[in-house]
This record gives structure tokens, sequence and C-alpha cells, in this order.
């Protein structure tokens, strides 16, 4: 087998870390493709020193990737926290307290501080000998050993922000983390879960004590010190905060001080990537430092020294960072470029990529499923692969004009090669990306390497002074740039939905049709109309059905209540949620409508009493009172109830086939007797929880049917006929 052979070896390492996400119970695969596979190296090894025959020697490569796919497996289920029997998610007792370490940079939010917490042993049904640690916890428990991680809510309350390796003891049991409970919904459960992290926790100051400092990894506390000191100087340098904001979100991943109109345009201008330390920063500033220090490698032993500058340089902005995981990735990869540079070593970009690819799913094999992570090595890829040929297709007599398309072959090629994954998983396409990504790249190859000069000379008096003054003018430049794309009109592309099958054609469209610019191999034509006849049969059969549904949605909104009426591509949505609130909005059911294809959807809004302050035309036969709402949609009868007051008199039809009780108009069950007979019971989330379970225990005893949003997530009547 010729060719870059790190590709071959991270291609068996996903297999096998894709078929145990697929196949976690099939203990027998690892130990079964190990021995396949070594017994084919060994036979294939021996023989081919025998034989020339092809398939005889291509069996020890075949052996040495069963061998990866088993090894993927094998470390993919030690990975695994729930795998481990003293682990929280094993826990079937009533945890009464737990000890845990802050594991990582704990964040600011706006009332709470978001703590990670690493479990070392936890208390329940027993008896405890350990006096600090019984001073929260109830005095009849015993303290085991336990495994796990927590995410810890600390309402601030005039708390000062935890540090990394506080040992805490906890009160009460923390819960799991929902899963996604409306459809199209982002999976923050799995997301965690990838993370090892399965529970969550709200934390007032007085459930919690603080017993010790005891870092878990030296290093990590070095580098969340250096991340808070480069914080504090930046905080001084840069006065103000929409500047603020971007800076400590490019240089320390901290997006706290940026607003979300702020926000909103980096994402409508294509740059919102930016705004997330990652292996472009990473990228980034190695390319200014091998322009920058290009001069030493003329020199004898001056290579040597240019590598050592630039890893000193890219590992303190690691270490700044906080050791942020995608940086970390980045990090290594150009650490194996630096090295293979400096030892004077022939290397191939897709071997070099491929390797660090390797390593890090042999530390970390969740990463896989990261976003970040398969955006980052796409991005390289393509940008290895096409970026030279499509550069060297068209060349300007100006220097500076050639320097301008260079940039704009990097932005062509990195948006090519991900918008697909990127509409998969963010729904979004920005129109100006090609106007936005050459002035952004060129603001940051000047902004980075200015901030690490920052941080490098603060205790420098005049020249800290001098430098945090030009850094915020190009942070400033930079937001007006952006604000600038962001306002041109249809600036971004919305609500975009691509299915899994959808997004595969598209990708193989995409490779076909580079295929045939670069090798101008007419069969690619042939290949290009087969797929893009598949890709338009699949869209058109889910706009087809898309444009015939007929569905109505009582949805999960936390504390809220939202009801939609959804025909063909259009629907109507009732809420009581603040017009305002646009946050709960996009994340909670805004991925619900893309995925249904909804084009335009109107909004009535609910207030206290249930009276809608907006028309709700688009829906017949709509009768309201303080105490219900009924209305006719499609043959069903639909009652929303607000109150259910004692002396309040109904004249409503016997039966309904929708009842929604919402704002706990319903104590007792008995308190539907004689007023309504219903076919469908939904209680949607504006009920408190502890009404919402009592009422749904008796429900099951009185043997009443009747569904709990907040328990089963959301409810959808599909009414298609």
């Amino acid at each position: 087998m010729n060719g870059p052979p790190f590709l071959r070896y991270v291609a068996g390492l996903i297999a096998g870390i894709v078929l145990y996400v697929l196949l976690p119970d099939w203990f027998w695969l690892p130990v079964g493709a190990w021995i396949t596979g070594l017994g084919l190296y060994l036979w294939g090894f021996g023989r081919t020193r025998k034989s020339r025959i092809k398939p005889i020697q291509t069996l020890p490569g075949v052996g040495v990737l069963l061998i990866l796919i088993g090894l993927g497996w094998a470390i993919t289920f030690q990975h695994t926290s729930s795998n481990r029997p003293s682990t929280i998610s094993q826990l079937n007792d009533s945890l009464q307290a737990y000890v845990g370490v802050v594991s990582a940079q704990p964040e600011e939010r706006a009332k709470t501080y978001r703590v990670e917490l690493e479990i070392r042993k936890g208390k329940w049904a027993g008896h405890s000998t350990n006096k600090h640690e019984n001073q929260l916890a109830d005095s009849a428990g015993v303290w085991h050993a336990l495994s796990g991680r927590v995410i810890i809510y600390l309402d601030k309350a005039g708390q000062p922000l935890p540090t990394y390796g506080e040992v805490w003891v906890v009160s009460g049991p923390p819960r799991p983390i929902d899963p996604p409970l409306n459809p199209g919904e982002f999976n923050y459960k799995r997301y965690l879960s990838y993370r090892n992290i399965g529970h969550q926790q709200y934390l007032r100051p007085f459930q919690r004590q603080i017993l010790s400092v005891d870092p878990p990894n030296p290093v990590m506390q070095l580098a969340t010190r250096v991340n808070r000191w480069a914080d504090s100087v930046l905080t001084h340098q840069i006065k103000t905060r929409p500047e603020f904001g971007v800076v400590n979100a490019m240089i320390l991943g901290v997006r706290d001080d940026l607003d979300t109109e702020q926000y909103q345009a980096y994402s409508a201008a294509g740059a919102v990537h930016i705004l997330s330390v990652s292996g472009l920063h990473v990228g980034i500033l190695f390319q200014v430092l091998t322009f920058l220090l290009g001069f030493l490698a003329k020199r004898k032993g001056g290579k040597l020294l240019m590598a050592a500058f630039q890893l000193t340089i890219l590992w303190f902005y690691a270490l700044v960072t906080g050791f942020s995981p995608p940086v970390l990735r980045s990090a290594g990869m150009f650490t194996m470029v630096i090295l293979a540079n400096a030892l004077g070593r022939q290397q191939q970009l897709p071997n070099t990529v491929a390797a660090s690819a390797f390593f890090i799913l042999c530390f970390d094999p969740y990463a896989l499923f990261s976003a970040g992570f398969q955006l980052s090595y796409l991005a390289v890829a393509g940008i290895g692969a096409w970026h030279s040929p499509l550069y060297q297709s068209i060349t300007f007599p100006n220097k500076w004009a050639n320097k301008l398309w260079e940039l704009t072959a990097v932005a062509l090629v990195a948006q090519l090669i991900t918008f697909p994954l990127g509409v998969f998983y963010f729904h979004q396409f920005p129109t100006y990306f090609l106007l936005a990504n050459p002035v952004v790249i060129v603001l940051s190859e000047i902004l980075l390497p200015m901030a690490m000069l920052c941080l490098a000379l603060s205790w420098v008096p005049f020249v800290n002074s001098i430098l945090g003054w030009l850094l915020q003018k190009i942070a400033v430049i930079l937001n007006g740039a952006v604000q600038l794309t962001s306002e041109l009109p249809g600036a971004a592309w919305d609500g975009l939905w691509l299915s899994p099958a959808a997004m595969v054609l598209t990708y193989v469209l995409i490779l076909c049709g580079a295929s045939l610019w670069l090798t101008r191999n007419r069969a690619y034509i042939w290949a290009i109309c087969i797929v893009s006849m598949a890709l338009a049969g699949v869209l058109l059969i889910e706009i087809e059905e898309q444009a015939h549904q007929e569905k109505l949605a009582v949805h999960f909104l936390p504390h809220h209540t939202a009801i939609s009426l959804t025909s063909g591509r259009q629907s109507t949505l009732l809420t009581d949620l603040d017009s305002a609130d646009s946050r709960s909005y996009d994340f909670y059911l805004k991925n619900t409508f893309g995925q249904w294809g909804v084009l335009t959807t109107k909004t009535a809004y609910l207030n206290r009493n249930g009276a809608t302050n907006g028309s709700m035309v688009s829906i017949p036969g709509v009768h309201q009172s303080g105490a219900w709402t009924l209305w006719v949609w499609h043959g069903k009868t639909i009652l929303l109830v607000n109150r259910l007051a004692s002396q309040s008199y109904w004249r409503l039809p016997a039966v309904v086939d929708y009842l929604i009780i919402r704002r706990n108009a319903l104590q007792e069950w008995s308190q539907l007797d004689g007023r309504v007979v219903a076919r469908h019971i939904i209680l949607d989330d504006s009920n408190r929880t502890p009404l919402t379970d009592k009422l749904v225990v008796e429900a099951r005893q009185r043997g009443i049917t009747c569904f709990s949003v907040r328990q089963q997530g959301a409810y959808i009547a599909d009414l298609e006929e």
C-alpha cells in the first residue's frame, strides 16, 4: 500500500470509533479484529518476501487496518465514563452529597458561574466519619468512591469567581441533563455526553463548601492562571466594550462581553468563526511567524532557532487560551509541521494532518463528533488539495492584487468544502462571505500578533499603552467592516436545512465537480449529472412532504406556552414568550420550523389571562374569553385553558379533540368534571413542574391519558388526511 500512511491509520481508527458508537455492546469485535488483523499481518508479511502477487502484498496493510479498528473501538470504550462501575450514571440510590474538584476554567454568566466538577466521591445511605465533609451532608450517610462530571450553575450572590482546582462538597443530587424536547432542537445532552458529562445542578451558595485546593493537573492550573492574567491585561488596555469583547473572544475564547447584536452581525457576515479560538487562529499565527522569521532559515542553524521561536509563541498562545481543545489540536498539528521543517524532513501535508488527527483521536475519540473538529480538518484538507490549483488558475500583474486573490481563493475553498456541513449544523449561509472574509483574515493577521505582543510587553510603561491603543483601533476597524457587511440586503440565508442524505449527496457533487476541474476527465460529467438528479430527487421528495403537512404542536418552552399550527410551509405560533426574547425562540423553536420547511411564521402573543394581543386571522373559528380560547382547525377542536374558576360557566362542545392546560389552571382532575371531555389532554411547561408531576401520577391512578410536555417532549399531532 502506497501513499501517506497516516491517512490509512486514521481511517482505521475512525472506523473503530464509529463502530463503538453504533455497536457498544459487541465486546467480541475488538478482540476478533485484533486476532484476525495480527494473523493477516504475520502471514502476509511472511508470504510477501516469497511472492510478487499484489493481493498477498496487501495483506499486512489489511491486518494493520483491522488492528486499528479494534484499537478505535477499545479506546472509545475505555474513554466512556458510563462503562465504569463507580460512575454517577450507574447510581441507583438517592445521592445526598458529593465531593468534586473544579476541573476546567469556570465561566461567568449574567447571573451564575458555570463550573465543571469532576466527582471524586459521593454520599448516600450509610455512615460517615469525616467531620469536614459532613458539614453539609446528612449525618446518616457514608462516603464511597464515585466518578463522573457535573455542570454546576452557581448563583453569584456576591460570590467570587471559583478557581481551577477547588475541592467542593455539594449537598443534594444533580439531575440528568434533558434530551432535546423539540424536533430539530440542538442535542445538548449528546454534546455533553461526548465530554463525559451527564448531569447538571443549580446551586445556592449555602449548598456548597470549599474544602481545599487540589488541582488535578498542574499544567492546566498554570494555563488557567495565565488565562486570567491575560484577561486582566486586556481589560486594562482596551476600554471600550465592543472592541474588548471581540479581542477577548479571539484571544481567550470568552464571549461573555459580546452582546447579541454584535454576535449576530458576525454570524450574518460569515465571520463568526473568528470569535472562537480555533485552528484558524493558530494557522494565522503560524503564517505570520513564518513570514516574519523567514530570514533565519537562510542562516546556519537558523531553522532550529526559527522553530524554537515558532513553538514558543504558538504554545504561549495555547497557554493564554487556557489550553482550549481546538487550539491544542491545531498546535499539535503545526508542531509536527515546524519540527519536520526544522529537521529537513520532506513532508506531505495530508500525512501531517492525518497524523495530528490520529493522535488527537487516540487521546479523545469523541472529538470526532465535534463540529469544530470536522469543520477544521475539512477546511485544512480542502485548502491543501484545491487552493494551489485555484490560485494558479488566475494571475494578476499587480502584486497586491495577487495577494488579495490568494486570500480570496483561501476563503472560496474553505467555504466550498465546509458549507454543506455548516448548513447541516447551523442552518445558515453567509451571502457576502467573499466580501467579509479577506478583510477579516487580513485584520486578524494584524490583531493576533499585536495581542501577543501586547501581553508580552504589558510590563513596559508607555509601550503597553501604545500597543493597547493600536489593538483597540484594529478591533474598531474589524467591527466596522463586519457590521457594514451584515447590514447589506440579504446578508445571510437563514433557516436552511439539509438532511443527512442531502448533505452526503452535496459533498459527492462537490468532489465530482472538483475532480472534473482538476483532471478534465469527461467521465465526471456523467457522475455530476447522476448525483445532481439524485440530490434533486431527495430535495423534491422533502419539499413535497412539507407542502402537504398539517401539524398541531405543543412545544416545550421552559415556563412558557408555545402552540403552533402548521399548514404546508406556513405556521401560526401562539405563545406568551416575550417578543424581545429571541434567544429562547432561536434555541427551542427555530430549528423545529426549519426542519419542517416552514417559510413564514405568524405569531400571536398571549397575555397572562390568555387573551391574544394580536389577531389570529389565519385560524378560523376562534372564540376566546379570559378563561379559555377555543378554535376549530382542519375539523379538529382545540381548547386552551387559562383558568378554571369554580363560578365560571362554560358553553362549550361536550367533547373537544385537544385540551391544552396552561399556567396551573388545573389543580385537581375533578375540576374537569361536568365541564369538558377531551380526546387528548396536554400539559404545557407554563405549569409548575411539581404540579405537573402530581397530575401525571394521579392521571395514571384514575386511568386518564394525558401528555406532559416537560416529561415527554413536544406533543406533535399529524393531522394530514
